[in-house]
Protein backbone atom coordinates (compact mmCIF):
# COMPACT_ATOMS: atom_id res chain seq x y z
CA UNK A 1 0.00 0.00 0.00
CA UNK A 2 1.44 3.56 -1.00
CA UNK A 3 -1.71 5.42 -1.15
CA UNK A 4 -4.18 5.33 1.82
CA UNK A 5 -6.58 7.76 0.03
CA UNK A 6 -10.34 6.11 0.21
CA UNK A 7 -8.74 3.04 1.78
CA UNK A 8 -10.29 1.85 5.17
CA UNK A 9 -7.86 1.21 8.08
CA UNK A 10 -9.20 -0.97 11.42
CA UNK A 11 -7.43 -0.28 14.30
CA UNK A 12 -7.55 -1.32 17.55
CA UNK A 13 -6.29 0.51 21.06
CA UNK A 14 -7.11 3.47 19.21
CA UNK A 15 -8.72 5.57 22.76
CA UNK A 16 -5.20 7.27 23.25
CA UNK A 17 -1.23 6.87 21.85
CA UNK A 18 -0.21 5.14 19.04
CA UNK A 19 -3.72 3.70 18.11
CA UNK A 20 -4.38 7.74 18.51
CA UNK A 21 -1.99 9.02 16.58
CA UNK A 22 -2.08 6.42 13.81
CA UNK A 23 -5.78 7.24 13.37
CA UNK A 24 -5.15 10.95 12.41
CA UNK A 25 -2.55 10.69 10.72
CA UNK A 26 -4.45 8.30 8.38
CA UNK A 27 -7.12 10.62 8.12
CA UNK A 28 -5.21 13.42 7.30
CA UNK A 29 -4.25 10.97 4.37
CA UNK A 30 -7.62 10.38 3.22
CA UNK A 31 -7.76 7.03 5.13
CA UNK A 32 -11.30 6.20 6.48
CA UNK A 33 -11.39 4.29 9.82
CA UNK A 34 -13.41 2.11 11.96
CA UNK A 35 -11.88 2.50 15.45
CA UNK A 36 -12.05 0.25 18.90
CA UNK A 37 -10.97 0.06 21.78
CA UNK A 38 -12.32 -1.84 25.10
CA UNK A 39 -10.82 1.17 27.90
CA UNK A 40 -12.04 4.56 28.09
CA UNK A 41 -15.19 4.88 25.64
CA UNK A 42 -15.36 8.52 26.28
CA UNK A 43 -11.19 8.97 24.96
CA UNK A 44 -12.22 6.58 21.77
CA UNK A 45 -15.19 8.94 20.83
CA UNK A 46 -13.17 11.70 21.16
CA UNK A 47 -10.59 10.72 18.71
CA UNK A 48 -13.28 9.56 16.07
CA UNK A 49 -14.63 13.42 16.84
CA UNK A 50 -11.47 14.33 15.57
CA UNK A 51 -10.82 11.93 12.65
CA UNK A 52 -14.27 12.95 11.48
CA UNK A 53 -13.51 16.32 11.37
CA UNK A 54 -10.55 15.57 9.02
CA UNK A 55 -13.14 14.85 6.52
CA UNK A 56 -13.27 11.09 6.30
CA UNK A 57 -15.81 8.31 7.27
CA UNK A 58 -15.06 7.32 11.00
CA UNK A 59 -16.81 3.93 13.08
CA UNK A 60 -16.19 3.59 16.70
CA UNK A 61 -17.15 0.69 18.68
CA UNK A 62 -16.13 -1.26 22.37
CA UNK A 63 -14.17 -4.72 20.89
CA UNK A 64 -12.64 -6.72 24.07
CA UNK A 65 -9.25 -8.48 21.84
CA UNK A 66 -9.25 -10.43 24.19
CA UNK A 67 -12.79 -12.00 22.95
CA UNK A 68 -12.66 -13.98 19.60
CA UNK A 69 -16.44 -13.33 18.94
CA UNK A 70 -16.52 -9.84 19.65
CA UNK A 71 -13.30 -9.59 17.18
CA UNK A 72 -14.74 -11.58 14.35
CA UNK A 73 -17.96 -9.57 14.94
CA UNK A 74 -16.38 -6.19 14.89
CA UNK A 75 -14.69 -7.22 11.21
CA UNK A 76 -17.90 -8.17 9.51
CA UNK A 77 -19.46 -4.51 11.15
CA UNK A 78 -16.35 -3.26 9.51
CA UNK A 79 -16.99 -4.40 6.14
CA UNK A 80 -20.74 -3.78 6.30
CA UNK A 81 -20.53 -0.04 7.33
CA UNK A 82 -17.37 1.09 5.19
CA UNK A 83 -17.69 -1.64 2.06
CA UNK A 84 -14.52 -2.84 2.30
CA UNK A 85 -11.39 -2.73 4.47
CA UNK A 86 -7.64 -2.31 3.35
CA UNK A 87 -5.77 -2.49 6.64
CA UNK A 88 -6.21 -3.98 10.19
CA UNK A 89 -3.46 -2.70 13.14
CA UNK A 90 -3.77 -4.61 15.91
CA UNK A 91 -2.60 -2.59 18.39
CA UNK A 92 -3.98 -2.74 21.57
CA UNK A 93 -2.14 -3.81 24.39
CA UNK A 94 -1.62 -4.24 28.81
CA UNK A 95 1.43 -4.33 30.57
CA UNK A 96 2.14 -6.64 34.00
CA UNK A 97 5.59 -6.60 35.64
CA UNK A 98 6.17 -9.46 37.91
CA UNK A 99 8.80 -12.22 39.04
CA UNK A 100 7.83 -15.30 37.31
CA UNK A 101 8.07 -16.96 40.96
CA UNK A 102 5.63 -13.93 42.05
CA UNK A 103 3.26 -13.62 39.37
CA UNK A 104 0.01 -15.26 39.17
CA UNK A 105 -1.28 -17.24 36.71
CA UNK A 106 -4.10 -14.89 36.05
CA UNK A 107 -1.90 -12.14 35.01
CA UNK A 108 -0.15 -14.29 32.35
CA UNK A 109 -3.03 -15.19 31.00
CA UNK A 110 -4.71 -11.51 30.77
CA UNK A 111 -1.54 -10.46 29.28
CA UNK A 112 -1.40 -13.03 26.32
CA UNK A 113 -5.55 -12.48 25.87
CA UNK A 114 -4.94 -9.01 25.00
CA UNK A 115 -1.13 -9.06 23.45
CA UNK A 116 -1.15 -12.21 21.91
CA UNK A 117 -4.71 -13.83 21.11
CA UNK A 118 -5.99 -10.15 19.84
CA UNK A 119 -3.28 -10.44 17.24
CA UNK A 120 -4.05 -13.64 16.38
CA UNK A 121 -7.93 -13.15 16.59
CA UNK A 122 -7.45 -9.89 14.55
CA UNK A 123 -5.23 -10.99 12.07
CA UNK A 124 -7.43 -14.05 11.43
CA UNK A 125 -10.68 -12.43 10.94
CA UNK A 126 -9.50 -9.81 9.26
CA UNK A 127 -7.08 -11.11 7.16
CA UNK A 128 -9.82 -12.98 4.17
CA UNK A 129 -11.30 -9.66 3.88
CA UNK A 130 -8.03 -7.80 3.20
CA UNK A 131 -7.85 -10.34 0.24
CA UNK A 132 -11.00 -9.56 -0.98
CA UNK A 133 -10.15 -6.17 -0.82
CA UNK A 134 -7.48 -6.84 -3.51
CA UNK A 135 -4.84 -4.32 -1.24
CA UNK A 136 -4.21 -5.13 1.83
CA UNK A 137 -1.71 -4.53 5.01
CA UNK A 138 -1.63 -6.54 8.39
CA UNK A 139 0.60 -4.20 11.36
CA UNK A 140 0.70 -6.07 14.31
CA UNK A 141 2.29 -3.95 16.96
CA UNK A 142 5.27 -5.84 19.58
CA UNK A 143 7.84 -4.25 21.27
CA UNK A 144 11.43 -3.64 22.04
CA UNK A 145 10.58 -6.59 24.54
CA UNK A 146 9.57 -8.70 21.44
CA UNK A 147 13.07 -8.40 20.58
CA UNK A 148 15.00 -8.88 24.04
CA UNK A 149 14.17 -10.19 27.54
CA UNK A 150 14.64 -8.43 30.90
CA UNK A 151 13.39 -9.78 34.31
CA UNK A 152 9.95 -9.35 35.65
CA UNK A 153 8.40 -9.31 32.46
CA UNK A 154 8.02 -12.51 31.75
CA UNK A 155 4.07 -12.06 30.83
CA UNK A 156 5.00 -9.06 28.20
CA UNK A 157 7.82 -10.42 27.15
CA UNK A 158 6.12 -14.22 26.25
CA UNK A 159 3.53 -12.12 24.43
CA UNK A 160 5.71 -9.58 22.68
CA UNK A 161 8.37 -12.16 21.62
CA UNK A 162 4.84 -14.76 20.49
CA UNK A 163 3.45 -11.59 18.37
CA UNK A 164 7.12 -11.45 16.40
CA UNK A 165 6.96 -14.79 15.54
CA UNK A 166 3.99 -15.12 14.75
CA UNK A 167 3.66 -11.83 12.20
CA UNK A 168 7.08 -12.99 10.75
CA UNK A 169 5.09 -16.14 10.07
CA UNK A 170 2.41 -15.01 8.39
CA UNK A 171 4.43 -12.34 6.55
CA UNK A 172 6.32 -15.24 4.73
CA UNK A 173 3.29 -16.47 3.88
CA UNK A 174 1.92 -14.04 1.88
CA UNK A 175 5.31 -13.58 0.44
CA UNK A 176 4.42 -17.34 -0.79
CA UNK A 177 0.88 -16.26 -1.40
CA UNK A 178 1.12 -13.04 -3.55
CA UNK A 179 -2.46 -12.02 -3.26
CA UNK A 180 -1.96 -8.42 -2.52
CA UNK A 181 -1.97 -8.39 1.12
CA UNK A 182 1.67 -7.96 3.39
CA UNK A 183 2.31 -7.59 6.79
CA UNK A 184 4.92 -5.78 9.14
CA UNK A 185 5.60 -6.25 12.87
CA UNK A 186 6.28 -2.99 14.84
CA UNK A 187 8.52 -3.05 17.73
CA UNK A 188 8.35 0.35 19.29
CA UNK A 189 10.44 1.38 22.24
CA UNK A 190 9.48 3.92 24.90
CA UNK A 191 6.26 5.36 23.66
CA UNK A 192 4.28 8.32 25.73
CA UNK A 193 1.02 6.13 25.91
CA UNK A 194 -1.19 4.83 29.24
CA UNK A 195 0.28 1.59 28.95
CA UNK A 196 2.13 2.07 32.47
CA UNK A 197 -0.48 3.89 33.68
CA UNK A 198 -3.20 0.86 33.12
CA UNK A 199 -0.37 -1.61 33.73
CA UNK A 200 -0.78 -4.25 36.69
CA UNK A 201 2.67 -4.08 38.86
CA UNK A 202 3.29 -6.71 40.89
CA UNK A 203 5.09 -6.51 44.57
CA UNK A 204 7.53 -9.11 43.37
CA UNK A 205 9.09 -6.49 41.20
CA UNK A 206 11.11 -5.06 44.34
CA UNK A 207 12.64 -8.62 44.04
CA UNK A 208 15.11 -7.51 41.09
CA UNK A 209 14.72 -3.83 41.32
CA UNK A 210 14.49 -2.88 44.86
CA UNK A 211 11.48 -0.63 44.81
CA UNK A 212 7.97 -1.31 45.21
CA UNK A 213 5.71 -1.10 42.48
CA UNK A 214 4.73 2.23 42.18
CA UNK A 215 8.28 3.70 42.09
CA UNK A 216 8.36 0.89 39.27
CA UNK A 217 5.90 2.99 37.37
CA UNK A 218 7.05 5.99 37.78
CA UNK A 219 10.54 4.72 36.53
CA UNK A 220 9.03 2.57 33.62
CA UNK A 221 7.11 5.57 32.51
CA UNK A 222 10.20 8.16 32.71
CA UNK A 223 11.87 5.92 29.77
CA UNK A 224 8.88 6.66 27.70
CA UNK A 225 10.28 9.43 25.19
CA UNK A 226 8.90 8.76 21.51
CA UNK A 227 5.97 10.56 21.27
CA UNK A 228 3.04 8.69 19.73
CA UNK A 229 3.17 10.97 16.75
CA UNK A 230 6.29 9.99 15.70
CA UNK A 231 6.00 6.13 15.88
CA UNK A 232 2.41 6.86 14.20
CA UNK A 233 4.64 8.59 11.26
CA UNK A 234 7.19 5.28 11.06
CA UNK A 235 4.40 2.91 11.16
CA UNK A 236 2.98 4.81 7.89
CA UNK A 237 6.15 4.90 6.40
CA UNK A 238 6.82 0.89 7.05
CA UNK A 239 3.70 -0.45 5.36
CA UNK A 240 4.40 2.02 2.21
CA UNK A 241 7.56 0.58 1.80
CA UNK A 242 6.23 -2.29 2.81
CA UNK A 243 8.87 -3.31 5.38
CA UNK A 244 8.91 -6.42 7.79
CA UNK A 245 9.86 -4.77 10.68
CA UNK A 246 9.35 -1.16 12.03
CA UNK A 247 11.63 -0.20 14.89
CA UNK A 248 10.10 3.27 16.52
CA UNK A 249 12.78 5.19 18.80
CA UNK A 250 16.47 4.97 19.82
CA UNK A 251 15.97 2.73 22.39
CA UNK A 252 14.40 0.41 19.55
CA UNK A 253 17.51 0.60 17.82
CA UNK A 254 20.01 -0.06 20.62
CA UNK A 255 17.89 -2.93 21.98
CA UNK A 256 17.89 -4.32 18.60
CA UNK A 257 21.80 -4.32 17.94
CA UNK A 258 22.97 -5.35 21.51
CA UNK A 259 20.62 -8.68 21.15
CA UNK A 260 22.35 -8.70 17.48
CA UNK A 261 25.77 -8.69 19.21
CA UNK A 262 25.06 -10.63 22.02
CA UNK A 263 22.31 -12.87 21.08
CA UNK A 264 22.97 -14.42 24.38
CA UNK A 265 25.24 -12.74 26.30
CA UNK A 266 22.98 -9.88 26.39
CA UNK A 267 21.57 -10.91 29.49
CA UNK A 268 24.45 -10.94 31.33
CA UNK A 269 24.16 -6.67 30.41
CA UNK A 270 20.55 -6.38 31.69
CA UNK A 271 21.05 -8.08 34.77
CA UNK A 272 24.51 -6.17 35.48
CA UNK A 273 22.75 -3.42 34.86
CA UNK A 274 19.56 -4.46 37.40
CA UNK A 275 21.79 -5.31 39.90
CA UNK A 276 23.43 -1.45 40.32
CA UNK A 277 19.75 -0.19 40.51
CA UNK A 278 18.88 -2.06 43.41
CA UNK A 279 21.72 -0.96 44.80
Amino acid sequence: MKDFKNRVAAITGASSGIGRALALDLAKRGCHLALASNSNLKALAETAAMATELGVTVTSQRVDVAQRSAVEAWARKVVADHGRVNLIVNNAGVAHAGTVLGSEIADYEWVMGVNYWGVVYGTKAFLPLLIDSGEGHVVNVSSVFGLFAQPAMSAYNSSKFAVRGFTESLRQELDLARNGVSATCVHPGGVKTNIAVNGRFSASVSDVTGSNGNKSRDAFEMLLRTTPETAAKAIVAGIRRDARRVLIGIDARAGDGMQRLLPSRYQDLVTGAMRLIKR
